[in-house]
């Protein structure tokens, strides 16, 4: 090799080395990303309420008397346990027990005095059973038998009427006592007493037609509770009795409740200015679960419509438009665009069918600028999962 050549040669050498420390000096720096491994898991497809829900007692009873008067019994507070059929409030009614006393008596006499009447029928039978045979000796006359016989019936027919007029007596005492009770309240159910609205000696009326007012005594039975929420109409077509659910309460933070779709709503909420909605009422599993609750929680319910068990998943926030994801490649440190078939998504997770195998890693950071098929880029150690 000439000269010539030679320095030629170590000019183009140069060059090549300028021009790659040029190119390593201006090309970008790696994109930092988060990325996360395709694994084996489970993914359900779900709907959740759009407004949050309420926790509501199965039974919850709004008491007041249905007529009106002043309270002399109330021997009860708010908190306390009640049992089926317990007095919980009474108002003056002592004119109304005086009444059903005197009943009562007039009762009695009416009843004495329809057995003497009785009596005296079954005496006038006999005699008149009496003439009758004397009647075949020819002893009595038929004038003295026909009298005998018409006495019978009459006083069979004073007695069937003291008969009725007794029963009749019997009823004004029910009809009284039916009256004492429309100043009573009794408790329905087993429960608990959640309000009281009023104090001895206080004045309480019924409520006015189409005026409601606060109730005497609300009464809540606390062995049963349920969820009553609101899912959009769009929702409702996939929602079936007897689905399983999955319930949290603000109260009670991350913890999960178990729960089964007992009953949606026949009809549509026509909600002004809000998406119409319907309302689906599900109902805790476990008994346990119902002995801390009380009425009136917030709740929000999460019903799952299906779920597949040790499938592929990726978190949800990998997928694109398309069903397409950006895989990590780290031999090459590049972003590879992959096509998947998608089967299940929630919020959480999304099913993978085909494309990725378990260990493949995907990004989540998406919106990340340069964040594209090709790019260069570093795992984000400090904030990965």
């Amino acid at each position: 090799m000439s000269k010539h050549q030679q320095h030629l040669l170590l000019l183009l050498v140069a060059i090549a080395g300028v021009g790659t420390l040029f190119w390593y000096g201006s090309r970008p720096e790696p994109i930092s990303v988060l990325a996360t491994a395709a694994e084996m898991g489970v993914v359900e497809q779900t709907v959740a309420n759009t407004r949050a829900g309420t926790v509501k007692a199965c039974r919850r009873a709004r008491l007041s008397p249905s007529t009106g008067g002043q309270i002399a019994l109330l021997d009860i507070h708010e908190g306390d346990k009640v049992k089926a059929g317990q007095l919980l409030l009474a108002l003056w009614n002592k004119d109304l027990t005086a009444e059903i006393d005197l009943k009562e008596e007039e009762a009695k006499a009416a009843k004495a005095n329809s057995r003497a009447i009785c009596l005296q029928a079954d005496e006038a039978q006999r005699e008149s059973n009496r003439l009758a045979k004397l009647k075949q000796r020819g002893v009595v006359s038929v004038e003295s038998i026909d009298k005998a016989s018409t006495n019978a019936k009459f006083q069979r027919a004073n007695c069937e009427s003291a008969q009725v007029s007794a029963k009749v007596s019997i009823a004004r005492v029910w009809v009284s006592r039916a009256q004492l009770e429309r100043t009573q309240l009794f408790a329905p159910f087993d429960g608990v007493v959640a309000e009281i609205n009023g104090e001895i000696s206080e004045y309480v009326t019924p409520s006015p037609p189409g005026i409601p007012t606060p109730p005497a005594v609300d009464l809540i039975d606390n062995a049963c509770f349920y969820i009553t929420a609101p899912i959009d109409e769009v929702d409702a077509p996939k929602v079936k009795l007897g689905q399983p659910a999955r319930i949290t309460l603000d109260a009670f933070g991350e913890q999960q409740f178990p729960g089964l779709v007992r009953r949606i709503a026949p009809y549509v909420l026509d909600m002004e200015k809000q998406a119409r909605t319907v309302e689906v009422e599900v109902e805790f599993t476990r008994k346990e679960d119902i002995e801390q609750l009380l009425a009136g929680y917030s709740a929000d319910v999460e019903i799952i419509l299906e779920a597949h068990q040790n499938t592929v998943r990726i978190p949800a926030e990998a997928v694109l438009e398309g069903g397409r994801v950006l895989r990590y490649l780290p031999d090459d440190g590049l972003l590879k665009e992959v096509k998947i078939q998608s089967g299940l998504s929630n919020w959480d997770y999304t099913e993978v069918v085909t494309g990725l195998k378990p260990g493949d890693q995907v990004v989540t950071s998406i919106d990340r600028k340069g964040v594209e098929d090709g790019a260069e880029v570093i795992l984000d150690t400090e904030q990965q999962p």
